[in-house]
């Protein structure tokens, strides 16, 4: 055995819970093991991506190296997904009491959001939930070698970590992606928070400034709202939420602006400065200049993909600072050798497109596989109040591509159930190939759209139109009857004039 010892990691506070989280995904006793003479597949980075490479492959019997610098588990378990939807579930709490009146329940004043508690939560659930990433259950009970260090290819064949060689016949780059730093004056003096620090927090920002209203900004914006902070969201666009659906994207701008999120659109941040009452953020907006100060900023610009110490240059894997490793439609890289998944290389960054992506590289690195990225068909949910979830093609998106479309469109105000649950505002809306029934996308808004897309994504995967759907028998009351709703729109339009008429003569001579 080896005894090179591993970097020690530490996740502020250093509490029960965090500890809990480190023995899992990085003890810090850890002993890398004695690399086998040769790896069927040597993977470098355990997030989700690399998890299931590592642990599909060994589960068929491949010898599998996987490497990780930093927490098991990747960005979804200690940064993103886990903790992310931890705070909205709390935050979703206070917003639930605050609107309690309308449902004639009265909640006496003073209720009070304790945030130490809601993090002291964050920290326990997650860590509880870690030991299924742990660095032991990988390599005992899934027969991985794990390896913890910075992994580095030395050539075609070898990859270095922790003072080790290991050689391989195939290897997967899953080293995923980081929060974009902008370059603002000031800003890096000032201090800020990404995704990657803010579930550090232990005390609650009076005042918090949120740079960047995609998905994780607008998240974060309305949970920390909602939990008592004032909020002010900027943004460079005209409106939040620009890669949605236009009309989903504006229900949840005008949740923010009811909620009292202050939002600066089509702004850009000067510099920042730190003085005795706060960082002062200097910005431009429409053509107008303005200060706000705040005890905290949060950065939500975008992501940047981790390909820096890698030495790509090296086996000749190209890549890009901007949008990662470059990969075919197959996630082989310019280096048939080495393949990639994740956020390091595609498109649509999240957790289950990664899990996905992984389940091709597993089938294309060891058996020949051509399973292809592009035949996926990837849902996605942003979890405001409400959220808004959307699967395959939008409006937008059929325009650029000159498809013709017939849209059917469900308002929640139709919809018994949404409208018994107070949530009426939103809508179900399917895109369908003009002139036939067969599903191209959509979009949903309702408070739980994310558990509600999967019917569709269902649909659209096995090439079930929607007139079928419409005989699906839903229960009776359910948000989800409102895709019931829309299929027996589209039957609807069957009904042409020449066959009602038929209908009106086979009907009158049999009476």
């Amino acid at each position: 055995m080896s005894h090179s010892k591993v970097d020690r990691v530490t996740v502020p506070p250093m509490d029960e819970h965090n500890q809990k989280l480190v023995s899992y995904l990085h003890p810090s006793n850890w002993v890398n093991p004695q690399p086998a003479s040769c790896y069927n597949l040597v993977v470098i980075g355990a997030g989700p991506a690399g998890l299931i490479v590592a642990a599909g492959a060994a589960g068929l019997g491949a010898k599998v190296a996987l490497i990780e610098k930093h927490l098991m588990g990747g960005d979804c378990l200690n940064v993103g997904c886990v903790p992310s939807k931890l705070l909205i579930r709390s935050s979703r709490s206070v917003a639930d009491i605050s609107e309690a009146s309308k449902f004639g329940v009265s909640v006496p004043n003073g209720t009070e959001v304790d945030f130490s508690a809601v993090m002291e939560r964050m920290r326990r659930i997650r860590a509880d939930i870690s030991d299924v990433d742990s660095v032991q259950r990988y390599q005992d009970k899934l027969g991985v070698d794990v390896f913890l260090g910075s992994g580095r290819f030395t050539s075609n064949n070898t990859v270095e970590v922790a003072g080790q060689t290991l050689r391989f016949k195939k290897a997967v780059i899953a080293t995923g992606a980081r929060a974009l730093q902008p370059q603002i004056p000031g800003l890096q003096e000032g201090g800020y928070l990404t995704n990657e620090t803010v579930f550090n927090l232990t005390e609650k920002p009076q005042r918090l400034a949120v740079i960047g209203a995609g998905p994780i900004g607008c998240e974060l914006a309305q949970a920390f709202r909602r939990l008592g902070s004032e909020v002010v969201l900027f943004h460079k666009n005209a409106h939040i939420l620009d890669k949605e659906d236009v009309d989903a994207a504006n229900i949840v701008q005008q949740a923010f602006v009811r909620e009292g999120i202050q939002l600066i659109l089509e702004s850009k941040i000067e510099r920042v400065e730190q003085t005795n009452t706060g960082k002062v953020i200097y910005y431009e907006s429409q053509g107008k200049g303005g200060t706000v100060t705040v005890d905290e900023i949060l950065i939500s610009t975008g992501r940047s993909p981790n390909v820096e110490g890698l030495n790509l240059e090296a086996i000749g894997v190209e890549y890009n600072t901007q949008t990662g490793v470059f990969v075919n439609d197959n996630l082989q890289t310019t280096n048939p050798r080495i393949y990639a998944a994740g956020d390091i290389c595609m498109k649509h960054k999240f957790t289950h497109a990664a899990d996905f992506a992984a389940r091709i590289v597993i089938q294309n690195t060891l058996f020949f596989g051509r399973k292809k990225l592009s035949a996926l068909t990837i849902p996605w949910c942003t979890y405001t109040s409400p959220e808004i979830a959307h699967v395959g093609m939008g409006e937008a998106e059929a325009k650029a591509k000159g498809t013709e479309i017939d849209t059917f469109l469900i308002p929640f105000s139709q919809v018994d159930r949404a409208i018994i649950d107070g949530e009426d505002e939103g809508f179900v809306k399917i895109h369908v190939k003009k002139g036939s029934d067969k599903i191209l996308g959509a979009t949903i808004v309702a408070r739980n759209a994310g558990d509600m897309i999967s019917e569709i994504t269902l649909a659209m995967v096995n090439n079930i139109g929607l007139g079928k759907i419409a005989s699906v028998i839903h229960p009776y009351p359910t948000q989800a009857d409102a895709i019931r709703k829309a299929g027996d729109a589209y039957n609807r339009t069957r009904l042409t004039p020449l066959v009602k008429n038929l209908f009106n003569k086979w009907l009158a001579w049999t009476r």
